[in-house]
């Protein structure tokens, strides 16, 4: 009977002699985190993850093009394996290399990372020769196994930027699916809120696609591929650039298995922040808040309305500070103050920027430094501040050039961009300005057939190159701002970044927006703050516009966005709900809210909780057109289901007792918010 028990369980048995000795002649397994296993296989140059007794990724192998042609760490006939004491900003632990040799190929090294107490590691691929050139690396390639079977796996599609009014997505994951990710991805199910976390955690060279997949037998395969390009998703009409030399290293890869997917997303984006620090300045101010004139003035901007603004917010919205402070932010048509263009007389701008000052305000503006708008009039127009024309400064794409939202890439290593970023700048400096707005950087992060500066070769690149001479240029003077920006790459360059594309005054907006923020809300721990747009009232119902207001508390921020140098019903609404103190507090951490519920498609969550020291918050939004009865399930929230708790509503200020399952009736687009306390049984 014992030999049959063996017999059937053989794999075990192979793995659990492997474990007491640590390796053999043909396997090397690794430890990483409480339990976790690395089998790998130094005859056919694969491995296999395992946790405890669960299998988590199985057959996993590294890929490169080389000369064309797709090669393998399964093509390898010598490999051989080293182990590296290390320690860095991630952590003390342990670097794993193995060394493969085949003859007609170069050397490959596949490269372990593990930390101690970190149930997580990471891998990266270096290809070692002579004068290689390559554009297409994939670190990690096998097949995901999943544990739960009680539903569909959720796989989560990141967007590489917020432009083109683009979502997050959730795809169920089905027999013949693929979901093509940006730069990381989640396997999960919302319900047991199991799942895979995978993703790149370097930005500076590659673009990275992690693709999910289900084949006709619902094998899940899993891949990061680094030179990644899909023009739906990274913008690129060509392939990815090349990167050259004797040696070309991949981006690491995070690959984690966790019993809450929202910590395995949130764990990933403080790795990010590790292995690309800020080179912004510090923060050390309040959470910002305040108005951009896109919401509702956009290219009717006078000096007159802009100080009418000034004059609402020191007068009216007394309250609507963080820290003791706001900023009054200019967005484009700002230039409407100009005479003379670019480099002409800025004296109607400073003069805003003093008035914003003598009232206690903080003065913004805007700019987009990488886009040409104009190039509809020909390429032969001198930049300003440059003696280079429009045309040498355009990004080269194939036989053209790239247009996107209605502008025109320009190449952020030329000499001509630079001179004229460096020239704006300085006036806007000179002005006083305190905050800048930046918008459409994803043009800087084109790939290109050939940059101005030969030495950099991919987008990537071009953007670190772009943004580095930006920064140079505010010099610290300024809150730095990104608008319509690469998600993961600009998280070194700027202090906040708005976490979806445009959002308005509409149900439909606040729902667009907290699809970012349920399936991104992570980010912020990527960046100082994210932020939820302009909030705009308007003349909308008083649900629609609580619900946006909440948007912006719920992502971390608060930017206003109506034209307050005029009356209407939108005035009285921003003196109501900015004053609002009880909510204006929980801005104070900065950071976004987590999303109760996952698995909502292009929809968003309709609960989403924060907790500060002893007191959680709760949102509840209703998106659609008719009331809506909400069971408030306390594990789901994370609250103790033999607790009550004491209750405020933050809006109406009514406090009562909330307890386990109770119900939540909410009118249609409308929301609430309310401060939890538990100290009752």
């Amino acid at each position: 009977m014992i030999f049959k028990f063996l017999f059937k369980h053989q794999a075990l048995l192979i793995l659990f002699l492997l474990v007491l000795s640590g390796s053999s002649a043909s396997a090397i397994l690794i430890n990483y985190g409480k339990n976790g296993k690395i089998d790998y296989n130094l005859k056919i140059g694969t491995f296999n993850v395992t946790y405890g007794a669960n299998q988590l990724l199985l057959n996993g192998f590294s890929q490169a093009e080389y000369q064309k042609k797709k090669i393998s760490s399964k093509d390898y006939k010598q490999i051989s394996y080293s182990k590296i004491a290390i320690k860095d900003a991630f952590g003390n632990g342990f670097k794993h290399v193995f060394l493969l040799k085949q003859s007609g190929l170069p050397d490959m090294q596949q490269v372990f990372y593990t930390y101690s107490g970190k149930d997580y590691f990471m891998i990266g691929i270096i290809l070692e020769g002579i004068n290689l050139s390559v554009n297409h690396i994939v670190p990690l390639n096998g097949n995901l196994i999943d544990g739960e079977t009680s539903e569909t796996p959720t796989s989560l599609f990141v967007p590489f930027d917020n432009d083109t009014f683009i979502s997050y997505n959730t795809v169920s994951l089905k027999a013949n699916v693929s979901n093509p990710s940006s730069e990381v991805s989640a396997l999960y199910h919302d319900q047991s809120r199991k799942g895979f976390v995978i993703g790149s955690i370097d930005h500076t060279n590659w673009k990275t696609g992690i693709i999910t997949t289900m084949d006709n037998d619902k094998k899940i395969g899993i891949q990061a591929i680094c030179g990644y390009t899909e023009e739906n998703i990274t913008r690129d009409k060509i392939s990815h650039g090349y990167l050259s030399g004797n040696s070309i290293s991949s981006a690491k890869v995070f690959f984690g298995a966790f019993d809450d997917w929202r910590l395995g997303m949130e764990t990933y984006a403080k790795l990010n922040r590790i292995s690309e620090p800020p080179i912004v300045f510090k923060w050390k101010k309040a959470t910002p808040v305040g108005w951009n004139s896109w919401g509702a003035m956009q290219e009717k901007i006078t000096l007159e309305k802009a100080n009418q603004v000034t004059d609402f917010f020191a007068d009216s919205l007394k309250s609507f500070r963080s820290g003791g402070v706001a900023y009054i932010d200019l967005d484009s048509y700002w230039d409407n103050l100009l005479k003379g263009g670019l480099t002409g007389d800025y004296s109607k701008l400073k003069a805003f920027a003093d008035h914003a000052k003598s009232k206690g305000l903080k003065p913004g503006i805007y700019w987009a430094p990488f886009v040409d708008w104009g190039f509809a009039g020909g390429g032969n127009r001198k930049a300003d501040g440059t003696d280079y024309t429009f045309a040498e400064m355009w990004t080269k794409v194939g036989s053209g050039y790239h247009d996107i939202d209605g502008a025109r890439a320009l190449d952020p290593t030329h000499p001509g961009t630079q001179q004229r970023i460096a020239t704006v700048i300085n006036k806007f400096k000179e002005c006083g300005f305190e905050m800048i707005k930046i918008d459409f950087l994803g043009h800087a992060a084109i790939e290109s057939d050939h940059f101005y500066n030969p030495k950099i070769t991919t987008g990537m690149q071009a953007y670190k190159t772009g943004m580095e001479f930006l920064l140079k240029q505010l010099d610290g003077k300024m809150l730095v701002y990104a608008a319509i920006s690469p998600s993961m790459a600009s998280g070194r360059y700027v202090h906040v970044r708005r976490i979806a594309c445009d959002a308005f005054k509409s149900i439909k907006d606040t729902e667009y927006t907290l699809n970012s923020v349920s399936n991104g809300w992570w980010q912020t721990y990527l960046y100082d703050y994210i932020d939820a747009d302009h909030v705009v009232f308007s003349d909308q119902s008083d649900g629609e516009n609580t619900a946006r207001f909440l948007s912006a508390i719920v992502t971390g921020t608060c930017i206003a966005g109506d034209d307050f140098s005029r009356q209407g019903k939108w005035t009285g609404t921003a003196q109501r709900l900015l004053n609002n103190t009880g909510i204006l507090k929980i801005l104070e951490d900065g950071k976004a809210f987590t999303p109760v519920e996952g698995n909502k498609g292009k929809s968003a969550s309709s609960f989403f909780i924060k907790q500060v020291g002893n007191v959680k918050y709760l949102a509840v939004f209703n998106y659609g057109d008719t009331e809506q009865r909400f069971n408030l399930d306390f594990t789901r929230l994370g609250l103790e289901k033999d607790k009550k708790y004491g209750c405020e509503n933050l809006i109406d200020r009514t406090k009562t007792m909330l307890k386990d399952n109770q119900a939540l009736k909410l009118p249609a687009k409308d929301a609430q918010i309310f401060k939890l306390t538990s100290d009752q049984k």
